[in-house]
């Protein structure tokens, strides 16, 4: 269980946030900034990232319940909306849309950008949040496996915000072509996690 929870934990979250394809927004948002400024909104989005993120995996189902949600139904929900973004992710849909909030919100105050809409709703979006709070429910209330949760959020903030440093590089390696491709690729697996997320709900319900 916590091997397979943590390998399971981290696929699902560094699909959904997906690093490697913000490169190309994190350039767009940090055009013409210096490269201590840029190096500042790097870690500043990825610090905000992870203290959402982390927030959610510790009071996410405390919350269900003081809504009187039950976690089944917050498991078929959630997978339903990932599903949404996997397929986003596999017709090119969910690119265009960062693309968009990315020119939006260069038209504001670029100080801010680390916050909105790098932190929320790029890395910390409804996909990952919904992805925390199901893989906290999937915990069972066990600390240790609790604990890699919060590790997985920290190793997934980091590796984000290694990309956004290494992003220059990442952008000339990969390119437009190689970014597509990998983000249909890695929409399937979601696709496929999503699935087994209402599957789980599903068989919750008529345990």
């Amino acid at each position: 269980m916590p091997v397979e929870f943590l390998v399971s934990a981290f696929v699902t979250l560094i699909v959904v946030v997906d690093p490697v394809g913000l490169v190309p927004t994190f350039l767009a948002l940090t055009e013409g900034m210096e490269a201590v400024s840029r190096r500042r909104v790097a870690f500043s989005a990825a610090l905000i990232a992870v203290c959402i993120l982390t927030g959610f995996a510790l009071g996410g189902e405390w919350l269900l319940k003081k809504l009187a949600i039950g976690l089944p139904a917050f498991r078929i929900a959630g997978g339903l909306l990932l599903f949404s973004i996997a397929s986003e992710m596999v017709f090119g849909v969910r690119i265009a849309r960062q693309t968009r909030t990315a020119e939006e919100a260069a038209v504001g105050n670029p100080a801010h950008i680390a916050a909105f809409p790098l932190g929320i709703p790029l890395m910390a979006g409804p996909g990952a949040i919904t992805a925390v709070v199901l893989l906290s429910g999937r915990t069972g209330g066990n600390v240790a496996a609790l604990l890699m949760l919060l590790g997985v959020i920290a190793a997934v903030g980091l590796t984000c915000l290694a990309a956004f440093l290494l992003a220059p590089k990442i952008g000339r390696l990969v390119g437009n072509t190689g970014n597509i491709v990998l983000s249909r690729l890695l929409g399937v697996l979601l696709a496929a996690m999503a699935v087994q997320f209402v599957l789980d709900g599903v068989r919750a319900v008529f345990a």
